[in-house]
């Protein structure tokens, strides 16, 4: 839908009063260009192509080629991408890896599941990302990695965290999940390390009606084996040699996702811009409230791009914040639970934690996404300003 058509519907929605704000309209994914998917999943279907053909080789050509990499990988989903990757990379087993606590499981579970050990370490005040201080702080002679989190779709200070790594002879993995067009100076998110890996579910800042994954890397040894792993070990021509060498996987990415990525691709630049736009108006009604951190906004530090595929604030008034918003029909998420890597004792993490747990007791997700209308994101604006007058 065209963006003037986008911002009228807003305004009809407001005369009604009651401005509904879900955190996520999953309804209105698909409902945006509702025409043109339907026809890109008919002319994929109606071809036959369904595993591994050409939509998935061109959706890969494409991302490969946004990113500026040799090779991008589909997937069946970012946690295969990531568990695909420490093994084509050869972790040992009970091999540490430096990872930071404020991330999705997802990373924590690959590391395990590759043979590795998860080792949850503190974030930065300034962004919530890993500290690079505290990298340098729990390596080991066990330690091989570093799988740094591009949360929110912010790229970590890699400047620091490379150094450290190199220091030490230690790998760097990315899980940037939520980090797909993130930079920081020329360089994307993703492209840093020996691989990085992306997820394409739903919600995220490109997403398909499903879920779907991607490994990027240059390194062509890698890719062939990620290649063969993702497809029970087959080679090339899709076939499992009599010779294969390859513990393999069914982690293939489908290619009615592939079709449906990479005509998103094809306006993956408005919509970053959009949720850029939504940023700088929320920066801009909430910098002066005390009460309240916000992330840096768009701009404010000129080697980063942010695409923010969430808006995470930190208030201590937090829970009463977020009452008030849903009494005004906004929906809000306390990322992942409201709980760090290192808190899920039963799968024995034993760190202890402090920033990253005050950093989860205080923060929340207000809706971003380039859906949002204009009437939306005021209604947020408002909401939010009238909790803290």
């Amino acid at each position: 839908m065209p963006a003037g058509g986008r911002r009228q519907g807003a305004q009809s929605m407001c005369s009604r009063g009651g401005l509904l704000v879900p955190f996520f309209d999953w309804k209105a994914l698909y409902a945006e260009r509702a025409e043109r998917f339907a026809e890109i999943l008919h002319e994929t279907a109606s071809a036959g192509g369904f595993i591994l053909q050409a939509a998935v080789d061109d959706f890969e050509t494409r991302l490969a080629h946004r990113l500026g990499v040799r090779h991008a990988i589909g997937l069946s989903d970012c946690t295969h991408a990531m568990l695909l990757g420490l093994r084509a990379s050869g972790l040992e087993p009970g091999a540490e890896v430096i990872m930071p606590a404020h991330a999705f499981l997802a990373a924590a579970q690959a590391i395990h599941h590759a043979g590795g050990v998860p080792v949850p370490v503190e974030i930065s005040d300034h962004d919530g990302l890993i500290d690079p201080e505290a990298i340098r702080a729990a390596i080991t002679p066990r330690t091989r990695a570093i799988m740094v989190v591009h949360v929110n779709g912010r790229v970590c200070a890699m400047d620091p965290i490379l150094e450290i790594a190199a220091a030490h002879g230690l790998q760097v993995y990315e899980d940037a999940a939520q980090a797909l067009g993130a930079r920081l100076g020329d360089r994307h998110a993703g492209t840093f390390g020996a691989w990085g890996a992306f997820s394409f579910y739903p919600s995220k800042t490109l997403g398909c009606f499903g879920d779907a994954g991607a490994l990027v890397t240059d390194d062509d040894a890698l890719a062939e084996t990620v290649r063969a792993m993702r497809n029970h070990g087959a080679g090339p021509a899709k076939t499992i040699a009599a010779d294969c060498a390859v513990w393999g996987a069914n982690a293939r990415m489908d290619n009615l996702h592939a079709a449906i990525l990479a005509y998103k691709l094809s306006y993956y630049d408005a919509a970053i811009a959009r949720r850029r736009e939504i940023a700088g108006l929320y920066h801009e009604a909430f910098w002066s409230i005390d009460d309240l951190i916000l992330p840096p906004p768009p701009g404010a530090e000129p080697r980063a791009f942010d695409i923010f595929q969430n808006y995470e604030v930190r208030s201590d008034r937090r829970d009463a914040l977020r009452e008030h918003l849903a009494a005004h029909g906004i929906g809000t998420i306390v990322q992942w639970g409201g709980q760090g890597v290192h808190r899920f004792r039963k799968l024995g993490f034993d760190q202890d934690l402090p920033k990253t747990d005050r950093f989860f007791e205080r923060a929340l997700l207000l809706p971003m996404n380039h859906l949002l209308t204009d009437g939306q994101v005021a209604h947020v604006v408002a909401s939010v300003r009238g909790f803290f007058a």
